[in-house]
């Protein structure tokens, strides 16, 4: 890998609003024009999720150069929205568990495939306190690749999930923190 990879670990989004947007845009510059993919609609849940309970973000940097992210936050529990809009409703023993919803992980086009987005969850999950860590991911993103991926880190399948109308269906998937 070229340069220093380093991680910064970030509360206060502000600090990092601009490295987040513009890893979101060139990540999704192919769908920028579609409504659930638009860098507005991305500021806006990136605004409305880091005002959550624990939100907190991981930054990659290769010799200053932000390369790709992770941010997630503390579910409040089984009543919580991410829980709410599951289906099949998800079990007292998966949502009534403590844990971090991963929101978002991107990694830049070029620094993809060398263990980035895997370094960036390790790093984020290692300073967490929550017992279970749950994510969604569109099954058909790299043509299920994604999907695969997480299925390798442990990640099992729970249900699916859509948080609006122009928002593909996601499925959500769940693992324990200390994998």
């Amino acid at each position: 890998m070229d340069g220093n990879l380093s991680f910064v670990r970030v509360g206060d989004v502000e600090s990092v609003w601009d490295d987040l947007v513009g890893i979101y845009k060139e990540c999704w510059a192919h769908k920028l024009h579609l409504p659930h993919y638009a860098p507005e609609a991305f500021e806006e849940r990136l605004r409305r999720h880091a005002g959550e309970p624990g939100w907190e973000a991981v930054v990659a940097y290769v010799s200053g150069e932000p390369i790709g992210y992770i941010y997630a936050n503390r579910l409040t529990g089984a009543h919580d929205r991410w829980w709410r809009r599951t289906r099949p409703e998800a079990e007292p023993t998966v949502a009534g568990v403590s844990t971090v919803a991963v929101k978002e992980m991107m990694v830049r086009q070029r620094w993809r495939r060398q263990g980035v987005a895997r370094k960036l969850h390790d790093v984020l999950l290692a300073g967490r306190p929550e017992t279970q860590v749950s994510l969604m991911v569109n099954p058909l993103n790299q043509d299920g690749k994604v999907r695969a991926l997480y299925v390798s880190w442990g990640y099992a399948v729970v249900g699916t999930a859509r948080s609006s109308a122009e928002a593909p269906v996601l499925t959500v998937m769940v693992r324990p923190a200390r994998a």
